[in-house]
């Protein structure tokens, strides 16, 4: 099956993206750290061209350390600068400013060899919606600029803002592509919940989340839920609706409020520290 999604706006903002490309020196783009590739942009890598690079991995306080410390030498072996982030820890914030100041100075030398006078640093920031892109832009400017919410698709519109001293940011609407081929990129997606639940079946994602969980993180899972290490998948759902009390009329197991019960906790955290994918090198 081929997830498709691409609203009117999104197709406006590529285009918008790719017209104010010349005006930044580089691009900052923002990824989930708990699927680093499932949420990078396809198209925009199209887009980009051969701009100056930074990725940053949000969400990492949600991620699997080891996976996320592995996710950033891979990208630092494709020649991009990566930052592992939580919004909430100043040194991660204060680490973004540093790889971006950096990156300027290189821009700006080369400015200043051809004798063009001093500038603020500009870059875009770029990234799929829900990725955690206005969040980041408030702790950068030290103010709150962008609107926050944990739904897809609050930032509507392009602005600049100025990071202290340092340099300007180029703010742009969360973008997705206009179809998963790959159904396996819909689903780490709809786990994290970067695209719209309506997207796909609820329980369709949690058989997909305990699957993954059953062959990567067997103890989160077991410790979670209270299972025995032998139970499969549908005595796992059986298992966690009767423990939380998802229970339809006649005492049966209601499989749409578990799978959102399974989905929740993922998301939230409450399962553990879990990445979705791994590097493929």
């Amino acid at each position: 099956m081929t997830i498709q999604w691409f609203p009117g706006h999104m197709a406006k903002a590529r285009r918008e993206v790719q017209e104010k490309l010349k005006l930044v020196d580089f691009v900052i783009e923002l990824v989930d750290a708990r699927a680093p590739l499932a949420s990078q942009n396809p198209m925009l890598h199209q887009v980009l061209q051969q701009k100056p690079k930074m990725r940053v991995l949000m969400k990492k306080d949600l991620a699997d350390p080891q996976k996320t410390s592995e996710w950033i030498k891979a990208n630092e072996t494709d020649g991009i600068r990566a930052v592992a982030v939580d919004v909430a820890n100043r040194q991660d914030i204060q680490k973004v400013i540093e790889v971006a100041k950096s990156m300027a100075e290189e821009k700006m030398a080369r400015l200043a060899r051809k004798g063009v006078r001093p500038r603020a640093a500009r870059a875009m920031i770029i990234g799929i919606p829900n990725v955690g892109k206005s969040t980041l832009i408030n702790r950068l400017a030290n103010r709150k600029i962008a609107k926050t919410g944990d739904r897809p698709g609050i930032t509507t519109a392009q602005q600049w803002i100025k990071v202290k001293k340092d340099f300007e940011l180029l703010d742009t609407p969360g973008i997705l592509w206009p179809k998963f081929e790959d159904q396996v990129v819909g689903y780490r997606l709809a786990a994290i919940g970067t695209i719209k639940d309506q997207l796909l079946p609820l329980e369709e994602i949690a058989v997909f989340v305990l699957d993954y969980l059953k062959e990567n993180y067997p103890e989160l899972l077991i410790q979670r839920y209270q299972l025995e290490s032998t139970m499969d998948r549908l005595e796992i759902i059986d298992h966690i609706g009767t423990l939380r009390g998802c229970l339809a009329s006649g005492g049966t197991v209601d499989l749409e409020k578990t799978a959102d019960v399974i989905i929740r906790d993922l998301r939230s955290g409450k399962i553990g520290r879990v990445t979705l994918e791994k590097p493929k090198n």
